[in-house]
C-alpha cells in the first residue's frame, strides 16, 4: 500500500506524521466481541438528579421508592349509599324487612367519604328502600367492612412502591404521588455528543447542489438517542480537518459522557476519526466483520466512550443499535430491549459473503396464512431500505446466504399487527402506487401499503408464488399489440386470477432540458454516442423498448448504455437529470419530478394482477372503492401522462 509522507500535523501537544494518517482497518473482528470489548471498558458514572414527578415520565429510578402515608389514610366509603353499624342490621330479610332511623342507625355517604365514627360497613343506594323521610329498609344484613375502604387499601405507608432502576410508567408516578411524594431522584440522561463532519456536507434546509449532501445522519442519530433515553447534543457541521475536528471532540468531552464522531472512519485520505480517537485515548476496536458497517471505530478517552460512526446511513445507524444503545442502556442500569422476531419465507434467493456478519433490509408480507420476506436493497447507503423495512435478517458470517422459500428467522420493525394489515405490491413501478398508499390510509389507518419493484414479470412470478396480493405490470405482447393478457394466459392460464384495469399511461423518452440531443425516435439512439438508462430485464418499459429496437431493425448492441439498469421510471429521471445518462424509456410523471423535457412514445395499460381470493375479499373491495373514487383519480391525473378512464373494470377473465 502507497504511504504519502507530505509532512507534519501539530495538534495540541501532538505532532503526526501524515505518513501514519494512511492505514487499512485496525480490526475486522466479531460484531458481539467488538460489543463485548466495548461494554466492558465502560465505567458507569451513576450520576444523579431529583425531579419532580410530573417531568419524570420514562426516567429511571435511582433508588427504591417506599411510601411515605398511607393511600387512603382513612377507612373510606367505597360505595354511594349509607353508612351502618354491622351488628345492627342482623335479622333483615326479604320477609322481616329492617328498618333504620338516620342519624340514630345510619348516616348517608357518597363514594370517597371518611366513615363516620362508629360506623363500619355501607349499604349501597340501591340496596335500600326509603319507607319515609329519614327511614329506611333493608333486606339483608351486612358484614364488618362491607364497601368500605381500610386505611392503606392501594398504598400502605412503608411500603415499596418501585424498585430501584426501573422506568417510569403514568400509573407508577400516581402511585409515587399517592404515597406522599412529589420529586424523585432518577439517574441522569446520558449527554452524548454528535459531530457531523466532512467537507461535502450542508445544513438541513440548504439546497444541494453538485457535490454537495445535506446533512441528515446527526438528526436521525439524535432521534435514535432521545428515544433510548439519552440527551443528545448535535454540534455543528466540522469539515474535513484534523485539527477541526480535534477541538470540536475536545469541546464534546469537556461536557458530555460519550462523543459521536460521524463519517471519517475508514481509511481514505480524509479520514481522520481513528487519529482524533488516538489522540484523545485508545483504539479499542476499529472495524468489524459485518455488511454493511463495517468501519466502525470503538474507542475510550478519560472513561467515555468515542464512537467513529461511517458515514453511508445505513451502516452508521446499524452501528448505532449495536454499540450506543447498548451503552446508554448500561449507563442507565437497564436490559437491552429485544425486538420481537417471527419466521418468514423468503421470496427470492439471498447471496452473502462468506466471513462477514450480513444485515438484510427486508419487507414482510402474510399471506396465505404464513409471512412472506423480501430483500430490499442492499447497499449501505440507501436510507429508503430502512424507511420501507418491515424487519431485518442476519446471515451469520460462516454462511453464503439463504436460498429462495427456506424458512428464516426475521427481527420486526413492525408490529405483527401492521405486517397482517399490509397489502403487499409488486411487479412494476408506477408512482400512482404511491399515491394509492396514502389513499388507502384514509379510507381505513389500519391498513398499509408496501411495494417493491421487480418488473412487471417478476410481478407475475410472485403472484404465482403466492408472494403478493397485487402484481402491476405492462407487458407489451408484440405478436397481437396488446398488453398483459396473453402473458397471464401464458403464465398463468391454470389459476384463478383477476386482471384489473388500474391506469393508462404516456410512456415516451426522458430527455435533457431542451432535448439537446434532438431525440424523438428510436432512430436517434442507434450508433450515437447518446447515452442510454435502460430499465432491468422483466419491466414492462424494457420490453416496450426492446420491441421498438425490433421495428426499426437494430440490436441492442447498437444502444450506448443499454445494459445500465435502473429499476425505477425515477431513477431513470434522476440519471438523466444528473447527467449520467442522456435519455431513458419512462412516463411523463417521472420526468416532471425532475423538471426533465419529455417526448411520448406510446400510451400503454398498466393493471393489476391479483387471485380471485383476494379480490372478493373486504380488501380486494377497499381496493377497488379507492380506485374507483373520483377523488383518488383526480390524483392520479393531475401527475400527467395518465388516464383513469377505466380504472377498476376486470379486464380477464372477460
Amino acid at each position: 500500500m502507497s504511504v504519502y509522507k507530505i509532512g507534519i500535523y501539530k495538534i495540541g501537544i501532538y505532532q503526526i506524521e501524515e505518513s501514519t494518517m494512511r492505514k487499512i482497518y485496525l480490526d475486522s473482528i466479531p460484531r458481539g466481541q467488538a460489543k463485548e470489548t466495548l461494554l466492558k471498558n465502560f465505567i458507569v458514572s451513576n450520576r444523579t438528579e431529583e425531579l419532580p414527578l410530573l417531568e419524570a415520565l420514562g426516567r429511571v429510578t435511582a433508588e427504591a421508592v417506599y411510601a411515605r402515608t398511607s393511600m387512603p389514610n382513612f377507612p373510606a366509603a367505597a360505595m354511594d349509599g349509607i353508612a351502618v353499624k354491622a351488628r345492627e342490621t342482623f335479622g333483615a330479610s326479604d320477609q322481616q324487612p329492617l328498618t333504620l332511623r338516620g342519624g340514630e342507625n345510619y348516616l348517608p355517604v357518597d363514594t370517597g367519604d371518611p366513615m363516620p365514627d362508629g360506623f363500619d360497613a355501607v349499604i349501597k343506594v340501591e340496596d335500600i328502600h326509603e319507607a319515609d323521610e329519614n327511614i329506611v329498609e333493608i333486606l339483608a344484613p351486612v358484614a364488618p367492612g362491607q364497601y368500605v375502604r381500610p386505611v392503606g387499601d392501594d398504598v400502605v405507608a412503608a411500603e415499596m412502591i418501585i424498585p430501584a432502576y426501573s422506568v417510569l410508567t403514568p400509573v407508577e408516578l400516581g402511585a409515587i404521588l399517592a404515597g406522599g411524594h412529589s420529586k424523585i431522584t432518577v439517574f441522569d440522561k446520558p449527554r452524548i455528543a454528535i459531530i457531523p463532519t466532512g467537507d461535502e456536507l450542508v445544513p438541513p434546509g440548504t439546497i444541494a447542489m453538485k457535490g454537495e449532501i445535506v446533512e441528515f445522519n446527526g438528526t436521525v442519530i439524535a432521534a435514535y438517542l432521545r428515544q433510548w433515553g439519552a440527551e443528545p447534543v448535535l454540534y455543528g457541521i466540522v469539515r474535513d480537518r484534523l485539527e477541526l475536528i480535534e477541538e470540536a471532540v475536545r469541546k464534546a468531552l469537556q461536557t458530555c459522557d460519550m462523543v459521536i464522531i460521524n463519517a471519517g472512519s475508514s481509511a481514505g485520505r480524509d479520514d481522520y476519526t481513528v487519529h482524533v480517537i488516538k489522540l484523545f485515548g485508545e483504539v479499542l476496536v476499529h472495524g468489524v466483520s459485518t455488511r454493511p458497517g463495517k468501519p466502525v471505530i470503538l474507542g475510550m478517552a478519560a472513561d467515555k466512550p468515542l464512537i467513529g460512526l461511517p458515514g453511508y446511513p445505513v451502516s452508521a445507524y446499524l452501528a448505532l443499535d449495536w454499540f450506543v444503545k447498548p451503552l446508554i442502556c448500561k449507563y442507565l442500569h437497564q436490559a437491552e430491549p429485544q425486538r420481537p422476531r417471527i419466521k418468514a419465507t423468503l421470496g427470492r434467493r439471498i447471496v452473502s459473503e462468506l466471513g462477514s456478519e450480513e444485515f438484510i433490509r427486508l419487507t414482510v408480507g402474510y399471506l396465505g396464512g404464513k409471512y412472506v420476506a423480501n430483500p430490499l436493497a442492499r447497499g449501505a447507503g440507501v436510507t429508503m431500505s430502512l424507511v420501507r423495512a418491515h424487519g431485518l435478517l442476519t446471515i451469520p458470517a460462516e454462511l453464503l446466504g439463504c436460498e429462495q422459500g427456506e424458512e428464516v428467522e426475521i427481527e420486526l420493525y413492525r408490529s405483527e399487527q401492521e405486517l397482517r394489515n399490509t397489502l403487499v405490491v409488486t411487479g412494476s413501478h408506477d408512482l400512482a402506487l404511491d399515491l394509492l398508499a396514502s389513499a388507502i390510509r384514509r379510507v381505513d389507518t389500519r391498513l398499509f401499503l408496501s411495494s417493491s419493484n421487480v418488473g412487471s414479470m417478476g410481478g407475475l412470478t410472485a403472484i404465482k408464488k403466492g408472494e403478493a396480493h397485487l402484481a402491476g405490470i405492462h407487458l407489451f405482447d408484440s405478436e397481437s399489440a396488446e398488453y398483459n393478457v396473453s402473458y397471464v394466459k401464458k403464465f398463468l392460464g391454470g389459476e384463478d386470477v383477476i386482471l384489473l384495469n388500474f391506469v393508462y399511461r404516456t410512456q415516451g423518452w426522458i430527455v435533457q432540458k431542451g432535448n439537446p440531443q434532438h431525440i424523438s425516435k428510436i432512430d436517434d439512439l442507434i450508433g450515437t454516442e447518446t447515452t442510454f438508462i435502460n430499465r432491468q430485464k422483466g419491466a414492462g418499459t424494457r420490453l416496450l423498448f426492446d420491441y421498438l429496437l425490433k421495428q426499426g431493425g437494430y440490436v441492442p448492441q447498437q444502444v450506448h448504455g443499454y445494459k445500465r439498469e435502473e429499476y425505477t421510471h425515477l431513477n431513470v429521471a434522476a440519471a438523466v437529470a444528473a447527467g449520467t445518462a442522456q435519455v431513458g424509456l419512462g412516463l411523463l410523471s417521472a420526468a416532471r419530478a425532475y423538471n426533465l423535457d419529455f417526448v411520448p412514445v406510446a400510451e400503454e395499460r398498466y393493471d393489476l394482477l391479483m387471485n380471485r381470493e383476494f379480490y372478493e375479499s373486504s380488501l380486494g373491495r377497499v381496493l377497488v372503492g379507492v380506485i374507483t373514487d373520483p377523488v383518488f383519480q383526480a390524483e392520479v391525473e393531475a401527475l400527467g401522462g395518465y388516464s383513469m378512464r377505466e380504472a377498476g373494470r376486470v379486464i380477464y377473465p372477460h
